[in-house]
């Protein structure tokens, strides 16, 4: 079987990448009035901040999968395959970055974030576009990037989630969608294409559990993202190794492993 090596159109992943990174530009200098959204339940408050930098991020997202799509359109072996799963991590990618983008004052920093973030999203629609094919002789790296970058933006939103000082509900309400997403879509790279939404869910339910108590511990923004990719990863890596049937003897090892080196880098990190 022949292997291809197919690469996207530029023109569109240029018109994509600038239309996305045009908007967060745009956002240091529109100031529109907010709105609290409030709900008095039994016993609980509920208030919902909405202003402009939401709406712009949910907006950035859906044109991220809607750019991924009519990117992926040119692929020569495109034609009747699902791309939903495609479409997931450009949007996360495009989400995440936003998170610093819309918290951070305009400074070094920021067209630090700014620069950084497109690079990063490039490569997600370039790695995106190449596992379409799984006859790419390049399938098998682009594969490993993206779970690669699926995590790393997951360790960013958990640190920029602790650093605003949220409160539980927003917490699990940021979290538990991007775990969710991140557990199928990296289950579905390592598993050859296969749905697996039981797991999904559970690791979501297991990873949220977890957050609720580690919410009211005194954990710096890089410890609790630490802990909470450690255990992600590590639960993740134990439901592909039952799913491919691995034995029993080595399903753990790399579950364990991942999960040390992340906790113990909680650990050893300053508070």
């Amino acid at each position: 079987m022949q292997a291809h090596q197919h690469l996207p159109d530029t023109n569109r992943l240029s018109v994509i990448t600038a239309t996305i990174f045009l908007a967060y530009a745009l956002l240091p200098f529109v100031d529109l009035p907010g709105q609290q959204i409030s709900l008095q339940l039994p016993g609980f408050l509920f208030q919902l901040a909405l202003n402009f930098s939401t709406i712009v991020s949910i907006l950035v997202a859906l044109l991220a999968a809607a750019g991924t799509e009519w990117l992926i359109q040119t692929h020569p072996t495109a034609a009747g395959s699902a791309r939903l799963p495609n479409w997931l991590l450009p949007a996360l990618t495009a989400w995440v970055i936003g998170v610093p983008l819309t918290t951070l004052e305009v400074s070094t920093q920021w067209w630090a974030v700014f620069a950084l973030g497109g690079l990063l999203f490039v490569l997600v629609l370039v790695a995106e576009y190449i596992v379409v094919d799984p006859d790419d002789a390049r399938q098998a790296p682009a594969s490993v990037g993206l779970i690669a970058v699926s995590f790393a933006l997951y360790l960013v939103l958990t640190i920029s989630i602790r650093a605003a000082n949220l409160r539980l509900y927003a917490v699990l309400f940021a979290l538990a969608p991007t775990v969710f997403l991140i557990t199928l879509r990296t289950l579905y790279l390592r598993s050859g294409g296969r749905w697996i939404y039981g797991w999904a869910v559970g690791i979501m339910l297991v990873v949220g559990q977890v957050a609720v108590g580690l919410h009211y511990l005194p954990l710096s923004p890089l410890r609790f993202g630490l802990l909470m990719v450690g255990l992600t990863y590590a639960l993740v890596s134990l439901a592909s190794g039952i799913e491919d049937q691995r034995e029993v003897k080595i399903i753990w090892i790399e579950p364990v492993i991942m999960l040390v080196i992340f906790w113990g880098l909680a650990l050893l990190v300053r508070s």
